[in-house]
């Protein structure tokens, strides 16, 4: 990863192969497209989350413990993807899931590899995440929410299931304040290159 640039990116073009991707992900490597050209990326640090330093807010343990949301996994990865392709972003404009990737991701979940967690509300689908699972690591990709909560909701439940089926490392990619204020920080990349080698 030492050939990775400043700012992470590693290279450039190449397929969505599940075999590329997942030999990627293995090596803390992930693709972020700018229009129609994958970009692979290895920042440093890297922003991650230690399951068992999750914190939850106390506002946000009410609403767990008064279950304000149905909590499910991959009962609807298509549509968690798709809404967090299309889904606005504050700040952001358009989306890097292009159709190729929401193709690519589809079919590593139909492969046992890609995982999603959703919330619903009156049996709508609200909020929700995906990303991959290798070993006791799992890869955090995108997230979104239609309705207040919903995408935390769907975080602090879905990190409390990997805690107990033993998951060691959340990898948020890059930093957000949305996911440092549940916990996540940033390790150095051969700290993160090692545990990579140890978890998957």
């Amino acid at each position: 990863m030492s050939d990775a640039l400043e700012d992470g990116l590693l290279a450039m073009g190449g397929g969505l192969g599940p075999e590329r991707l997942l030999l990627a992900y293995r090596n803390g490597i992930f693709p972020w497209f700018e229009g129609d050209i994958p970009l692979w990326w290895c920042p440093n640090p890297r922003f991650v989350l230690f399951p068992g330093e999750l914190r939850v807010s106390k506002s946000m343990g009410q609403l767990l413990k008064r279950k304000a949301f149905k909590f499910t996994t991959n009962t609807a990865f298509a549509g968690v993807i798709h809404y967090c392709k299309t889904n606005d972003r504050k700040g952001q404009d358009g989306t890097w899931i292009t159709d190729e990737v929401e193709a690519a991701y589809v079919h590593l979940h139909q492969l046992g590899y890609a995982h999603s967690a959703e919330v619903w509300q009156d049996g709508v689908l609200v909020g929700g995440l995906y990303g991959i699972r290798l070993g006791a690591v799992f890869f955090g990709e995108s997230m979104f929410s239609l309705v207040s909560n919903a995408s935390k909701y769907a975080f602090i439940s879905y990190v409390e299931q990997l805690l107990n089926e033993d998951v060691a490392l959340i990898d948020c990619q890059v930093y957000t304040e949305h996911l440092e204020s549940l916990g996540a920080r940033m390790i150095d990349r051969p700290d993160f290159i090692q545990m990579l080698d140890d978890l998957t």
